[in-house]
């Protein structure tokens, strides 16, 4: 008989896993708004990296950190918690086909982005302070004091800016993330590699060479929209999608679309082998308590 997991464990092995990736979230989102902030084209990932430990420390890289808390135990919680329920039941049916595990993910990775929206409103909202001016800065001492303000400011609708992009980029990632791990890895179980002749087995081995091809995926496929709800979620005031998205291409061209693909790709990959890491040592766990 399989173990019924509590909803809530995926939550905590994304926070744990966040907490080690956090500073290059912080890069990529500072990489993906500061032409919207400062003006400036194309900025490395390393001249971000220089910039704001040289401004405010190392500490800097950390800022947000409690926004990005407050994100895994909502978005992370719901599209893990969802995705693991649904695989259980279809499994337990004999449905547990491809297509049906990749759509379960993309609804699960909806329902996430939905749940996950005013953290991550803060989130971005924090970590792109150090790149904007000053009387732009929103200055939040912490994600609460950050989503009564955000409330205040723009009252209950603000917790919806840019809503529907961010639904669209959980669909996309939880879909492209955890749903082609879960491809791949059984791909690898099932086939040695050719040439070589290796076969994996269900070890370290096999979540790091799974989750880095899933990273790289989920990156290309995600960047699109994370950009835009970068951009989106940064702004202020009634700035539109399609305003938003009509000065970028007129500014810097197509490109854009792809800015913060390197720390996205260096961040995505830890943060799944971590996070599928510290799941399945959770799992454990609790199966041995019970």
């Amino acid at each position: 008989m399989s173990i019924e997991y509590p909803f809530w464990l995926g939550g905590i092995a994304a926070s744990l896993a966040a907490t080690c990736t956090h500073p290059l979230d912080v890069t990529k989102v500072r990489m993906q708004t500061l032409d919207s902030a400062h003006g400036t084209k194309h900025p490395s990932t390393i001249s971000i990296i220089r910039t704001s430990i040289s401004q405010s420390g190392f500490r800097t890289l950390y800022v947000g950190l409690s926004a990005s808390l407050m994100r895994q135990m909502s978005y992370s919680l719901v599209r893990l918690g969802s995705y693991e329920k649904m695989k259980t039941r279809l499994s337990r049916d004999g449905n547990a086909s491809t297509g049906r595990l990749l759509l379960a993910a993309c609804i699960a990775g909806g329902l996430g982005g939905v749940a996950g929206n005013p953290a991550d409103i803060i989130l971005v909202r924090m970590t792109s302070d150090l790149v904007r001016p000053p009387e732009m800065k929103y200055n939040y001492s912490n994600a609460f004091s950050g989503l009564f303000d955000l409330i205040r400011t723009d009252g209950f609708q603000g917790l919806l800016r840019g809503i529907g992009t961010n639904t669209f980029r959980a669909v996309l990632m939880n879909m492209s993330q955890v749903g082609s791990y879960d491809f791949i890895k059984e791909t690898l179980l099932a086939h040695p590699l050719p040439v070589i002749d290796y076969q994996f087995h269900d070890n370290l081995l096999l979540h790091l060479s799974s989750s880095c091809m899933a990273g790289m995926f989920a990156t290309t496929i995600c960047s699109p929209a994370d950009v835009m709800r970068s951009r989106l979620m940064a702004s202020s005031g009634n700035a539109s999608f399609v305003r938003v998205i009509t000065r970028s291409f007129k500014d810097e061209g197509v490109r854009f679309l792809f800015k913060g693909w390197t720390p996205s790709f260096i961040r995505l990959g830890p943060n799944t082998v971590l996070m599928f890491v510290f799941y399945e040592q959770i799992k454990k766990a609790w199966k041995s308590i019970i």
